[in-house]
């Protein structure tokens, strides 16, 4: 796993190259062409936020910085120092700290080094830049400076394909069939398909069964037994 600052790692498949892009085309395009100096991506969860922000420093490579402040280990605001000597800096969930004005002041005096260094930035968030409850509104008028995108969600056909994507890289094969038994049986959000996705895959590794309907079935039953 690819390391950055303070211990937070890249996930492997989070690249350009794995994201599946659905109506998403310019800002994907925008942030992987650095065509912007700060960009804000919003959404809601399983849109792909994350995967752009870490592809974005994959891709960038060293120096490159993401962080995350809504999850994890939590981080005092003086963790943003330096990091505007980066060649990009990505901050996911920033909204989490909406109303910290310590944070806010951090983030303030990041964005303005950034811009004085010439560091692109890309910020992630559920919601567009203005719409956050922030104590500064210093910070609030820099964060809507940014070239805002509303991530759109994936359609069935991008869902089926990106789950499909992640089957390829484990190795599993997904026929039509099963395919066809997830999406019509289960949640069809793409985060909780792929969750399901990561399970069924343990559930046939130690089970040694690929991955047909009567197995996916007999799986889930299992699944929702222990959750009861």
């Amino acid at each position: 796993m690819r390391q950055l600052a303070l211990g937070i790692g890249l996930r492997d498949e989070a690249t350009f190259q794995n994201f599946v892009i659905g109506a998403n085309a310019e800002p994907v395009a925008t942030v992987r062409a650095g065509a912007a100096a700060s960009v804000w991506l919003w959404g809601p969860s399983s849109v792909g936020k994350t995967h752009l922000l870490q592809a974005a420093c994959a891709e960038v490579g060293a120096p490159a910085a993401y962080l995350s402040l809504g999850s994890g280990e939590p981080l005092p605001p003086e963790a943003l120092t330096g990091f505007e000597r980066s060649r990009l800096v990505c901050i996911d969930e920033v909204d989490a700290v909406a109303g910290d004005v310590r944070w806010e002041r951090a983030l303030f005096a990041l964005f303005n080094a950034c811009v004085d260094l010439g560091t692109r930035m890309v910020f992630a968030a559920r919601v567009a830049p203005r719409t956050p409850a922030w104590a500064l509104e210093d910070w609030r008028s820099r964060a809507a400076a940014s070239v805002v995108y509303q991530l759109r969600e994936l359609d069935e056909t991008g869902r089926i394909e990106a789950l499909r994507r992640r089957a390829a890289r484990r190795g599993i094969e997904l026929p039509e069939e099963t395919v066809d038994y997830l999406m019509r049986r289960q949640a069809r959000d793409l985060g909780s398909l792929l969750a399901l996705l990561d399970a069924l895959d343990q559930a046939s590794l130690a089970a040694q069964r690929r991955l047909t309907v009567p197995f996916i079935r007999a799986a889930l039953e299992r699944i929702a037994g222990t959750r009861s």
